[in-house]
């Protein structure tokens, strides 16, 4: 399959991981920074293609071997993302940059070898999970955005759901990792803003970030 067919199915995929109502061809296009129309001309071709459903008007959805495919690419761009972040140490920024362009490159050959070299990993340096050979996720997902945390808590970062530059410095400036600890010590309800502890350090973070911060309890 072509670059802008793995791209197109999983932006279709990713998008509606998070909003059921965001895989309109408009949505996607915006995701993919190419224009509404192409976006419909694409989703009829695949649907063509029995990789997704589409009716005028309404949410694209994935079929099975719509869905088959997104996961593979997937797992492919995760496993790349954890094995520069291992072998590189290059920032978070950097390595979805360079896993975007190389996950449509690997064979699934190539991909079961890093699996195994990096010891089957179930989750990227994001935070997110990594599917298995079978386009499985077998790890359970109980976090939530760090704007709903509770005052007084204290959590684990579970994840860094955003691909921006800045957001990435900022996080890594201020050790906001995934897998690090800290404390919530205030929510301020009516300015949508948190005062949480990180390292004896105290940061304020409006919603633009607590949103794109997940977490666990640590309880």
């Amino acid at each position: 399959m072509s670059t802008a067919t793995e791209n197109f199915v999983k932006a279709i995929y990713n998008n509606n991981s998070h909003d059921a109502h965001n895989t309109k061809p408009g949505n996607i296009a915006k995701k993919l920074g190419i224009s509404s129309a192409a976006a419909t001309d694409m989703a009829k071709k695949l649907a063509a293609k029995d990789l997704l459903n589409y009716q005028k008007y309404q949410e694209l959805q994935l079929t099975e071997k719509g869905r088959k495919m997104a996961m593979n690419i997937i797992r492919k761009h995760r496993l790349w993302e954890a094995f520069l972040f291992k072998m590189f140490d290059m920032s978070l920024h950097d390595i979805h940059k360079e896993a975007e362009l190389l996950e449509h490159q690997t064979s699934d050959l190539l991909a079961n070898k890093m699996s195994e070299y990096l010891g089957h990993p179930k989750f990227d340096p994001h935070g997110d999970p990594i599917p298995n050979a079978h386009g499985e996720i077998t790890t359970t997902d109980t976090s939530f955005p760090l704007s709903q945390a509770a005052a007084g808590n204290t959590y684990i970062i579970s994840r860094l759901t955003s691909d921006d530059k800045e957001f990435f410095e900022f996080c890594a400036q201020h050790k906001l990792k995934y897998g690090h600890e800290i404390k919530v010590s205030k929510q301020f309800k009516n300015n949508k803003m948190t005062e949480l502890s990180v390292h004896n350090n105290t940061i304020l973070l409006n919603e633009d970030f607590t949103t794109l911060i997940y977490v666990n309890s640590t309880k």
